[in-house]
Formats: structure tokens, sequence, C-alpha cells
């Protein structure tokens, strides 16, 4: 019987550091190969990441320039929000019981505002966190990440109060 681990074994084991969003993250690949994008910008191909989520923690309301694959790989199920540029609000579950319309990858394409918090319910072998990795291309870089204030993203969303609240922080 495989030992399930704890968030604290995890963060220590795979190397994970704090993520300006929330939660833990280590970058586990990087392209070699760069692409110049339609505006100038130069970026990896291609990057992944490991991202951990504590039932204390939660990846605040940001987005990146490029498309982002969220694939579960075990713990307690997310709930991932995104909001698009025209005020659409949907909410998906990633984790590992498809029969309760989870989905084990999820995209979010490029532009679109995402945040993702932990549920309690349905966990798969462990309720002490979400492991989950991140795959992003072209690749992921800090100058294309934006997280505005919750005070920003309340004037943006009014519409949307609720999911704000809950994925942003004072």
């Amino acid at each position: 019987m495989i030992k399930a681990l704890s968030a604290a074994e995890l963060v220590s084991m795979l190397g994970l550091k704090p993520h300006p969003e929330g939660g833990y993250f280590a970058e586990t690949f990087r392209s070699a190969t760069q692409l110049t994008l339609p505006d100038g910008r130069v970026r990896s191909a291609g990057t992944a990441i490991y991202f951990l989520l504590t039932p204390d923690t939660f990846s605040a309301l940001h987005r990146v320039a490029s498309d982002e694959v969220w694939h579960f790989y075990e713990g307690a199920p997310l709930e991932i929000t995104t909001i698009t540029a025209e005020g659409t609000l949907k909410t998906i579950t990633l984790g590992g019981d498809l029969e309760s319309n989870q989905v084990s990858q999820h995209v979010v394409p490029a532009g679109i505002w995402q945040g993702a918090r932990p549920i309690d319910e349905g966990a798969s072998n462990n309720e002490d966190y979400s492991l989950v990795g991140c795959t992003v291309a072209p690749g992921f870089d800090f100058a294309d990440f934006e997280m505005p204030t919750r005070a920003e993203f309340l004037l943006l969303f009014p519409e949307h109060a609720a999911a704000i609240l809950k994925l942003t922080r004072e």
C-alpha cells in the first residue's frame, strides 16, 4: 500500500516554493526551444510546474498571456473559476472522480482571468492538499502575469463579487 504524503512532505520532496498567487510551486520543465511571438516577445515554447494548494490557500484570480493546461494529480479536487473579458464566469471541478463530472485536465485560454481553490468533497487519497500540474504554451514568464487587487476586480466585475471575494486577498 502506498502511504499518502502530507502537504509538508510534498513541499519538501518536490522542492516547492511559495507562489505569488498562493500555494506552492516548482518549475519542472522549460523548453529550450525559443519562440518569437507576433508582438516581438521571446518565450520558451512551453513550461510546466507542479502546483500545490492546501485548504488554507488558493490561487488568486490572475491571468497569463498564454494558454494554460491544468492537470490533476492527487488529493482534494480543485474548483477552477474563470472570467472572460466580457464577464462570463465559469467554474469547473478538476479532480479524479470522472463519474461526478470532475475533469482531470482543463484548458484556460490565454488572457482569461482564472483562480482556483481546493474543495474537500471527493478527495481521492488525501484532503490535506490538491496536487496539480500546469503546462503553459508559449511558456510562462512573470512578465506576462497579471494579478489585480480585489478592489480592481470588483470594479471590473461587480456582478461576480461572491467569486471575487473567495479568490482575492485584501
